[in-house]
């Protein structure tokens, strides 16, 4: 048996391999990226006669490089931060090196009593994949909005003032049909209303007199040369967000299909605020296999909502957890945040924070953190979120008056 510590950072990964009598084999350092994966991939199948033949330790169960050691076949064993501290020298040197040969004495010397890592489900897989996809063209869109509004503000700034949201259909749809200032004060209001309709517009009885009345109001008008130049990367950035929305919603759909089909779905959808979006992001970034986390500590750990202590000779001071599944993260932060205006609770606790003077980021991410505890229950015990429940167990638990 070969024993591989592996220490996983945002840009690269330290490897080292021990043999049974504990010597060093083979120690590097990969990037993370596709050819620096199928490197390390390489390196380790190297070492061994079959992947079998090698128990790999890492500081996570989630994310891609677990994902891509268990395609390998690659046996994955995952630990808590805590176990690796806890073999650290009283100097309590830390580097990346240090860490992966601490994991791999882990890895020899604790075998027995670490939990091998299973993949997930094909579907939980697929949900994941396609949840994090739809982020992304998420992104994209706000991009592409982004250079949208900034287009417009050089030559056709009324625009902006039209619709709620230029990602809106009705928006993109109207900007189409009318590219320039000079256009859209041409139009008369049936043109006007019939392009709102075109776009799917919810009132466009009631829109048209609006924009029609907005349009003719005195506007700032760029040079002509501006307006016929710009007018072109309008409707480029136009024509790329109508696809885009478009494959969001396409996206969307599948999403909410294979989000009913998961046997936890129940769960994560009775929780406040959690809506089509937040649920099926949260059921595959936390997972399915109840044997994966020994406790709501780990699932902190790796979602990043535990701070991380940092001292250096008399300064000490806690600060966010950098090496985490960010997708986890940000679901987690945003199911928080949402909370605080469903949940009496978090919203005082929320408040709590800021009074004590930590940021907004600050308040969320440490009512995030009191959340995975109350999920990760929620997880073991396979129960939905009950209001009334939590309420009557922190009352439970409050600190009692003394007596005078």
């Amino acid at each position: 048996m070969w024993y591989v510590g592996l220490d996983w950072a945002d840009t690269h990964h330290d490897v080292e391999v021990l043999d049974e009598a504990g010597k060093r084999v083979g120690a590097r350092r990969f990037a993370h990226s596709h050819t620096g994966l199928h490197e390390l991939k390489q390196f380790l199948l190297s070492i061994a006669a079959a992947p079998e033949h090698l128990a790999c330790i890492v500081e996570t169960n989630h994310g891609r490089l677990s994902t891509f050691l268990l395609e390998a076949g690659i046996p994955v064993y995952p630990v808590t931060p805590k176990t690796a501290n806890q073999l650290r020298r009283a100097a309590g040197a830390k580097t990346d090196q240090i860490d992966a040969h601490l994991l791999a004495k882990i890895g020899r010397l604790d075998l027995a009593e670490l939990r091998r890592l299973e993949p997930d489900s094909p579907t939980v897989a697929e949900l994941k994949t396609l949840t994090r996809d739809q982020d992304a063209l998420i992104q994209t869109q706000t991009r592409l909005v982004n250079q949208l509004t900034a287009c417009l503000k050089e030559y056709y700034p009324a625009a902006l003032h039209l619709f709620a949201k230029l990602q809106q259909r009705c928006a993109l749809v109207f900007l189409q049909a009318y590219p320039t200032p000079q256009a859209a004060q041409a139009a008369t209001l049936a043109e006007i209303s019939a392009t709102l309709r075109a776009g799917k517009h919810t009132n466009p009885r009631r829109a048209a007199p609006k924009i029609f009345e907005e349009l003719h109001r005195p506007q700032l008008v760029a040079k002509e040369v501006i307006v016929r130049a710009k007018q072109h990367l309008m409707l480029s950035l136009v024509k790329q967000l109508l696809v885009v929305i478009a494959d969001i919603a396409t996206y969307e759909k599948e999403i909410s299909t294979l989000f009913l089909t998961q046997k936890d779905h129940e769960l994560w959808r009775s929780l406040p605020g959690a809506g089509k979006r937040l649920a099926p992001r949260r059921l595959p970034e936390w997972g399915e296999d109840r044997g994966r986390s020994a406790d709501a500590s780990s699932v902190q750990a790796l979602a990043g909502t535990a701070p991380v202590p940092f001292q250096s000779g008399n300064y000490a001071k806690a600060h966010k957890r950098f090496a985490c599944v960010k997708p986890l993260r940000n679901a987690l932060y945003q199911f928080a945040w949402q909370s605080t205006r469903q949940e009496g609770w978090a919203l005082d606790y929320y408040r709590r924070k800021r009074a004590e003077g930590k940021t907004h980021s600050m308040a969320v991410r440490a009512l995030a953190n009191v959340w995975v505890r109350i999920i990760y229950r929620m997880w073991v015990n396979k129960t939905s979120s009950q209001t009334a429940t939590f309420e009557a167990a922190k009352r439970a638990h409050a600190p009692r008056p003394h007596a005078a």
